[in-house]
């Protein structure tokens, strides 16, 4: 098979988010967030499980440092939780939270790894959701202040900003469909959460042009771009409702395209815009972070909510149930740089869960992810001939972590981790990584 061959200057990265690796809920200063309160609800998540030690990242961290040295990684992108930072969602500034956060990129620099920090990913503190969270405008003016403070007292150290993972997520699984944090199933607070994270993303841009930091900043979308499940004119058009439900509502407003008429018109939907609103929104940006994993089929169902279904598919799937797609990524991709008129992109997760065990030799012979990393890497080197402003790979995840609603159920890291001793086992689809960086991703 054809060797893998990627630009000297490529970024090759791994990405966490806080809640899902750090631990140490009650130390350190840190405060209550939305996912504390949600893992304690019963039947939010698999077999009542939590983050309050996850990874246990918080105290091990020079270790798991450590290991992306030895594999080659040049950026480790991490989260910054908003909770330890100020746990009270704004007021009084916690110092063992922001000196975690020095440390961690201290001890990245000193192997040469650089920094990439997102601003949110998904840990609200819960006293902000008690005064209505994301579907509240005033939410927004906490996260300018917790924002610059994180500007001010890491701006020195980080590498790469990311202002919020996923919108779709925080919105959607959040206020919409309730299975994530804070568990809420309403119509109307979703779309108003849509409109209130992407003035977030406007707010926390604009704020660090302010600070003259030169760092790049820009944000990360889970873009749906589904294709349609037949030919017909019907399946095309639902496939453009969906990706316009699903990512445009997101996207566009950041390019300065505002909302799509097919959600606004044809769905007949809408968010609680204010004077000025979308011009905070298309701050400039200096590229766009996505998160790939699958893409579906879809089909007009007029009788569905958003008037989109998504169809059986025939691709073998992950542990998650997700089809594997590898073609979907290069649609995907080659579609943003059209749209976004060639801003530079970075895939700042990409991966899939399996039921990774340790075998009788001591070794994680994940030979499925292997397969799944080598065909979505072919797609990355083969977009880049294409014109693709493609800079950078981030894989999901470094290790294995609280997957959120699953629990611990779910395995994408490619460092196995046993949660009853924290025990670290490299797996062989970390390895595959470290020679496809080195410039022998051969299978």
């Amino acid at each position: 098979m054809e060797k893998l061959v990627f630009p000297k200057d490529f970024v090759w990265g791994t990405a966490t988010a806080s809640y899902q690796v750090e631990g140490a809920a009650r130390e350190g200063g840190r405060g209550e967030c939305i996912w504390d309160v949600f893992a304690r609800k019963p039947g939010a998540v698999n077999a009542g499980e939590n983050g309050d030690v996850a990874c246990d990242q918080y105290h091990r961290y020079e270790e798991d440092v450590a290991l992306m040295a030895e594999l080659g990684f040049n950026s480790y992108r991490f989260s910054i939780a908003w909770p330890r930072i100020i746990p009270t969602g704004s007021g009084k500034v916690n110092p063992e939270g922001v000196a975690y956060y020095r440390k961690l990129c201290d001890e990245l620099h000193k192997h040469n790894i650089k920094a990439c920090a997102t601003l949110y990913h998904w840990d609200l503190p819960q006293v902000l959701e008690e005064k209505g969270g994301w579907a509240d405008r005033g939410v927004l003016d906490a996260f300018e202040e917790y924002v610059k403070v994180c500007y001010e007292t890491l701006g020195d150290v980080i590498d790469t900003w990311i202002t919020i993972n996923e919108p779709f997520c925080v919105a959607y699984l959040g206020y919409l469909w309730g299975v994530h944090a804070p568990g809420q199933r309403d119509l109307n607070k979703a779309l108003a959460a849509v409109h209130h994270i992407n003035m977030a993303h406007g707010i926390a841009v604009r704020e660090y042009r302010k600070t003259k930091l030169k760092a790049p900043i820009g944000i990360t979308y889970n873009p749906a771009t589904p294709r349609p499940a037949t030919s017909s004119a019907a399946d095309a058009r639902a496939a453009d409702i969906s990706r316009a439900f699903n990512t445009e509502v997101f996207m566009f407003p950041a390019l300065g395209k505002g909302y799509p008429e097919l959600v606004t018109k044809d769905l007949n939907l809408s968010f609680p815009v204010q004077s000025g609103d979308m011009q905070l929104i298309a701050q400039p940006i200096d590229f766009i972070g996505v998160n790939y994993y699958t893409e579906h089929a879809v089909a007009a169902d007029e009788k569905a909510q958003f008037k989109t279904t998504n169809k059986p598919s025939w691709e073998t799937t992950t542990a998650m149930g997700w089809p594997i797609v590898p073609g979907g990524l290069e649609r995907q991709l080659l579609w943003i740089n059209e749209v976004s008129n060639g801003i530079p992109i970075y895939i700042t997760e990409n991966g899939c869960a399996y039921d990774d065990v340790v075998a009788p030799d001591g070794r994680v012979h994940d030979k499925e992810r292997i397969k799944y990393l080598h065909q979505h890497l072919a797609v990355c080197a083969d977009v880049i001939k294409k014109g693709v402003p493609l800079k950078g790979y981030f894989v999901w995840s470094l290790m294995d972590n609280f997957e959120w609603a699953f629990g611990y159920g779910r395995r994408f890291g490619i460092i196995h981790i046993d949660f009853k001793t924290q025990k670290r086992t490299v797996k062989d689809s970390a390895y595959f990584l470290r020679d496809t960086i080195a410039g022998y991703g051969e299978l």
